[in-house]
């Protein structure tokens, strides 16, 4: 995606080496076994923030972009046991234990959204995971958000900066917080400027005098511009800390 959505993690991620993984991974996930994916259970934290490593049966992870931040949604499946246990950011928002029913749907919020994580079954005991946010598949709802957003992420010196615009709303994130500065009517459009640990950063947002193109967002970080992909933030990062005032893109 061109906003840089999906290079944070846009598919689900399956804990199979034999079934592809990372930013291309399917949504619906199918299990090769009844312990995880044909893996052995993952390790990690309990949820309650108190640090206690458990063993935790993830079959499927979905990377869901939202209102300027990124949740990583975690799934666990016991099939021996029909535990079903959801985490969120690695918070643990609910436990099902000793479930009779192996598949079937479970219903949470994130954000203002609803959302669905559904269990169905597959031949030879294998289950499959799909995962449903405000009535849309997880690939549509991505998708809808890479067209809604404008996604910049910015390293500079010890700092990260990851900027999102929404275009319907023109709110801005950074990091997933929004800022409060309204932006200033320039020639042919807009400009924002907020100031983050004493960087300058100037959102514009300018008519391009084509209709198909329709409103043209750029960014410009200590007064150079940069793109809005992973790479050109890497490129825009050497450039702030060098002095150079050229065009990062």
């Amino acid at each position: 995606m061109s906003h840089g959505i999906l290079g944070l993690g846009g598919g689900g991620l399956v804990l199979n080496s034999s079934m592809k993984t990372g930013t291309e991974g399917a949504n619906r996930l199918s299990q090769q076994n009844g312990n995880g994916c044909g893996t052995k259970p993952t390790t990690g934290g309990n949820g309650n923030g108190n640090g206690v490593g458990t063993n935790r049966e993830v079959v499927a992870r979905w990377r869901v972009p939202m209102h300027g931040k990124v949740y990583e949604i975690e799934f666990e499946h016991g099939t021996a046991s029909g535990k079903r246990v959801l985490w969120i950011d690695k918070e643990e928002i609910f436990r099902r234990d000793w479930m009779f029913k192996l598949v079937g749907e479970d219903t949470f919020k994130l954000d203002d959204k609803r959302c669905i994580i559904r269990v169905d079954p597959l031949p030879g005991f294998k289950y499959c995971y799909s995962l449903f946010v405000d009535g849309k598949s997880y690939e549509q709802f991505t998708e809808s958000q890479a067209k809604a957003l404008k996604t910049w992420e910015i390293n500079l010196k010890d700092n990260f900066y990851r900027i999102v615009l929404e275009k319907n709303t023109l709110n801005i994130y950074v990091n997933g917080k929004l800022i409060e500065e309204s932006g200033e009517f320039v020639d042919g459009g807009t400009e924002t400027t907020f100031v983050e640990d004493g960087n300058r950063f100037v959102l514009t947002a300018r008519t391009s005098g084509n209709k198909r193109e329709g409103i043209v967002h750029s960014l410009a970080v200590n007064g150079v511009t940069v793109g809005d992909s992973v790479a050109a933030a890497a490129t825009a990062s050497g450039l702030a800390e060098s002095g150079d005032s050229g065009d990062a893109q």
